[in-house]
């Protein structure tokens, strides 16, 4: 797998690929669950208006969003196309937003540390060298900034889903569970980390046609998996992760 892959994605997905990057996240099956991630990094991020690099934007509906919440925004993607179609997004958009976008390899780009806080929003498993990903992000960061992670578990790089988009378009699906993401962020330098269980979990649990009765057996163990989930959430499973310089 390669970056040159990851700079041809959008070419090679074609003209259905494009509408679907530039009308996310509603022109996605999960636009819910993806929706509800993006408020509950909105939680953890500082209030508007911090400065906030979004990492591996895409098509730029991340940034959009941050940014129409009244962060100053920086949105960086290796691919130069996806970065122009991120700009025709911001161009749809009725407002002027603080929001500039970057084409630049978050592995190895360099730009002034002063950021309040970057995010990985499920771009961080694409990296070849996860570890110069992160170091980046730590770089970035003023003193007692924040990184926000939102990657996949354990498992993700055998899902079928994964192994279809590596074989037709040589992209890099890697597992990307929190405590990888840990280690190398504490080996780097990062002082501080809270691991929160993904949205979609929480609306499994939640959102359930039926919930069972509390007494029951049923009821009893989707309990026991509230509780886990909430308080105990797994360091191999797809997690936000959040750590502090």
């Amino acid at each position: 797998m390669s970056k040159q892959a990851e700079q041809n994605y959008l070419r090679l997905t074609g003209d259905a690929g494009r509408a679907h990057s530039i009308n996310k996240p509603f022109s996605d099956n999960y636009c819910g669950v993806n929706l509800a991630s993006i408020g509950a990094i909105m939680t953890l991020l500082p209030p508007p208006p911090a400065r906030i690099l979004d990492m591996g934007c895409g098509g730029g509906w991340t940034s959009v969003f941050f940014a129409r919440h009244g962060y100053e925004v920086i949105g960086q993607d290796i691919a130069q196309d996806m970065i122009e179609l991120a700009r025709e997004n911001q161009a749809r958009q009725s407002t002027e937003l603080n929001l500039t976008f970057v084409c630049a390899d978050y592995e190895s780009m360099t730009m002034d540390g002063t950021f309040d806080a970057v995010v990985f929003f499920d771009c961080l498993h694409h990296a070849e060298d996860e570890r110069a990903a992160i170091a980046t992000a730590y770089r970035m960061l003023k003193p007692g900034g924040t990184m926000i992670t939102h990657e996949p578990g354990e498992g993700h790089a055998t899902a079928p889903g994964s192994i279809e988009a590596m074989k037709l378009y040589g992209v890099t699906e890697r597992d990307m569970p929190p405590h990888v993401i840990i280690r190398h962020g504490r080996a780097i330098g990062f002082s501080e980390h809270r691991i929160f269980p993904m949205q979609h979990e929480l609306l499994g649990i939640f959102y359930r046609r039926q919930t069972p009765k509390i007494f029951s057996r049923s009821g009893w163990l989707l309990t026991k998996r509230v509780l886990k989930a909430v308080f105990r959430p797994s360091e191999r499973a797809s997690s936000i992760v959040k750590m502090v310089k």
